[in-house]
């Protein structure tokens, strides 16, 4: 039984970590080929923006809607401008309907003022904050299913802040 028992904790951490890199690749498959979509960044009273070697984000996109008509989950549907600025279109539960240059992001209703993407925050070495100050827009990559992955902080110019 001694023996089993060896063979069954190595055959588990064998999965375990084949199942955790695949989620690795999964997400360096979205960084690599998602599209890019810039959200404006909301305004942040700059005093509580910086908390220590990250930055709180917050998205300006769901400040424009009610958020009591919402689902807790669903998709909020984006078209991008030629800058590859994010324009809200709309909010829905499903994958469908989805027309032609629009976008999908999965989003959580965290209460009724709140929406997440999943990309609330952003970490960089500590001493850089100054460089991000001047964030304006979040670039997220996103998938044909709504999946997103923050991928860096942009300028007013567009350009990634590096």
């Amino acid at each position: 039984m001694k023996k089993y028992k060896r063979l069954i904790i190595i055959l588990n951490l064998a999965l375990f970590l084949l199942y955790f890199n695949y989620l690795i690749f999964q997400k360096e498959d979205l960084l690599d080929s998602g599209q890019l979509v810039l959200l404006k960044l909301a305004p942040v009273d700059p005093r509580s923006l910086m908390q220590g070697d990250y930055m709180s984000l917050r998205y300006d996109i769901p400040a424009k809607f009610d958020f009591a008509k919402l689902s807790e989950r669903g998709y909020c549907v984006v078209r991008l401008d030629e800058y590859g600025v994010a324009a809200l279109i709309r909010f829905q539960e499903d994958i469908t309907p989805l027309g032609s240059g629009e976008y999908l992001i999965k989003y959580a209703l965290v209460d009724k003022w709140n929406l997440k993407f999943g990309a609330e925050s952003f970490f960089f070495q500590e001493g850089q904050s100054q460089k991000y100050e001047v964030a304006e827009y979040g670039g997220l990559k996103v998938d044909d299913n709504g999946n997103s992955l923050l991928s860096g902080l942009y300028d007013k110019y567009k350009k990634k802040i590096n």
